[in-house]
Order: structure tokens, then C-alpha cells, then sequence
């Protein structure tokens, strides 16, 4: 698990120039201050984590479980509930602002997010299959797998076999980050390279539990 984390969104790509002027793209990440909702702990809960919210919410809109879980904590409803697990919670209190220099003295961090739907895809687009010959008698399964169940033995077809379906739309993580840039005046962080999600994902930002250069 991670020692440090905190919430953010996701903006878009850009580009920036390090000192050697060379182009680095990077992922810029809005990290609104985090309000920190509950404090879990191993000895009551059984796991360590943060519950935090960001953002503001009108209070007319929320449900009687939500206005309660606020209200009892004494914090101001935000846009999500979001968990953190983490190694120890010890400096961490119902209340606290976490900020973007959260993340600040990190060079590298890990970032988690749903990935973009992409909807019912093939085998060569979801699992990147060259298809079948395009002659030498291949007709009309030119993007097809294939054979894919066994002869009379074991007569099925194994678990795990790739094959079409679903794509995207799942939980990933993007290890090993570097952080450009982190701007506590703007609220943004920035990282070099791709982040899972579209514009506008919620993502979960932790210090990188591989580190790693």
C-alpha cells in the first residue's frame, strides 16, 4: 500500500519544456484540497484508510445516509466519498485539508482511475490478434480469432481464453509517474505521460510503491 494519497481530476495533455528545452508531454491533474471525512484504522476496521471529499455539493441534493455520515463528521458535503487505504493514518484527523503539496516532495507517484469504455470489441483490437490471411482461401474471417476450443479432449474451451467481449471500462493503474510539476496556487499537478480515464475521471494519486528511477 502507499504511505501518501489524495484525490484529483483529471484535465487533459499538454506539453512542456524541461530545462534541457526538450518537449516533455505530461497529464495535467486538478487536486482540489481533499477534506478528510474518516479516519479508519486496523484495530477498528480492521484496514487502515482515509475517507476523504472534494469539491462543494449543495446539501438540498443529498440523501438522508449521506447528510448524516457529513453531518456527523462535521465537514462540508463534497462531490464524492472517496477511500484511501493506506500504511499508517496516525497523522491524519476528521477535518483535515490535504492539498496538492501532499504530493509535492513525491518523484514519482502511481495513479488510479476508470478506464475509457471502448464498448464490444474484437480479438485484434482488444487483444491486439493479427487476424487470419487475407487469401490462401480466408473467406469473410479475415478478423476472426481463430480455433480456439481443444479436440475430444478435454472437449471444452479453457478459462481465460482471449477472446472478444467487453473492453475498457475497468479499474487501472499507471505505475511509476514522474511528477513535473506540482502547483499548490493552481491546484494542479502535473506528470509525465498518460493517465488512465477520460476528461473529467476522478483519480486516485499515491506516492509509487515501486519507486524506481
Amino acid at each position: 500500500m502507499a504511505s501518501k494519497a489524495i484525490v484529483g481530476e483529471k484535465v487533459g495533455m499538454t506539453q512542456v519544456w524541461d530545462d534541457d528545452n526538450r518537449v516533455v508531454p505530461v497529464t495535467v491533474l486538478r487536486v482540489r484540497p481533499n477534506r478528510v471525512v474518516r479516519v479508519k484504522t486496523a484495530a477498528l476496521d480492521g484496514y487502515s484508510a482515509v475517507q476523504v471529499t472534494f469539491g462543494r455539493r449543495d446539501p438540498d441534493k443529498l440523501n438522508g445516509p449521506e447528510a448524516g455520515h457529513f453531518a456527523a463528521a462535521g465537514v462540508e458535503p463534497g462531490l464524492k466519498l472517496v477511500e484511501l487505504r493506506l500504511d499508517e493514518v496516525d497523522g491524519y484527523e476528521v477535518g483535515q485539508e490535504l492539498t496538492v503539496e501532499t504530493m509535492a516532495d513525491q518523484d514519482r507517484v502511481d495513479v488510479t482511475a476508470v478506464s475509457k469504455g471502448k464498448g464490444f470489441a474484437g480479438v485484434m483490437k482488444r487483444h491486439g490478434f493479427s487476424g487470419l490471411p487475407s487469401s490462401h482461401g480466408v473467406h469473410k474471417a479475415h478478423r476472426k480469432p481463430g480455433a480456439v476450443g481443444q479436440c475430444a479432449t478435454p472437449s471444452r474451451i479453457f478459462r481465460g481464453k482471449r477472446m472478444p467481449g467487453r473492453m475498457g471500462n475497468q479499474r487501472t493503474t499507471t505505475l511509476n509517474l514522474l511528477v513535473v510539476e506540482a502547483d499548490a496556487e493552481r491546484e494542479i499537478l502535473l506528470v509525465k505521460g498518460s493517465v488512465p480515464g477520460p476528461r473529467g475521471a476522478t483519480v486516485l494519486i499515491r506516492d509509487a510503491v515501486k519507486g524506481g528511477s
